[in-house]
């Protein structure tokens, strides 16, 4: 049972970990990256829809994408989409077919100012993960009655060097994205 407890709250607790690093990748360095645009939801006949979904995005240039629509009546929710993504400071151009989005020169205040971001985004998974440990603390304070206070501190220390290791695992991941927005 509280092996069970202890799995649980371990891959849920990479779940997060692993949430962390897609958001970490959402922030922008100095080359364009179809990722930059995983999380931009496009109204596309008035349902939010995932960039992904309707168009193919490719790297074209370091700082250049182009965004090729699979309806090209979508392009202009695209191009409003893209325009509206906060922090980015890109703008798009439209051709009638394509969209470029070129991206402009990062400079070391805005450098500063995405790894306050970055480092925001981290503490949000650090949170996340805190509260799957309370949840998992409380899980196992159920079964005290079951299996007694001896195994269910035993599992709570687990509890805490699985939750250590994965606190350990978003600092890791936070730490090498603030060296690469830092890096020129």
């Amino acid at each position: 049972m509280i092996a069970d407890v202890l799995s649980d709250v371990g891959t849920r607790m990479s779940k997060a970990v692993e949430a962390a690093k897609d958001d970490f990748a959402t922030v922008r360095t100095g080359r364009a990256n179809p990722q930059l645009f995983q999380k931009v939801l496009v109204s596309y006949y008035g349902t939010p829809t995932p960039l992904a979904q309707l168009a193919s995005l490719q790297n074209q240039e370091a700082r250049t994408i182009v965004v090729t629509p699979y309806d090209k009546s979508a392009l202009r929710d695209i191009e409003q989409a893209i325009r509206d993504i906060p922090n980015l400071g890109a703008n798009p151009t439209n051709d009638g077919t394509v969209i470029r989005v070129t991206m402009p020169e990062l400079t070391a205040e805005r450098r500063k100012e995405y790894v306050k971001i970055v480092r925001g985004k981290g503490e949000d998974a650090k949170v996340s993960i805190r509260n799957i440990r309370r949840k998992g603390k409380d899980d196992l304070e159920a079964l005290k009655s079951e299996v007694g206070d001896d195994d269910v501190a035993r599992g709570e220390k687990e509890l805490e060097v699985v939750t250590k290791s994965h606190i350990d695992a978003v600092d890791a991941a936070l730490k090498a994205k603030e060296t690469e927005l830092l890096s020129i």
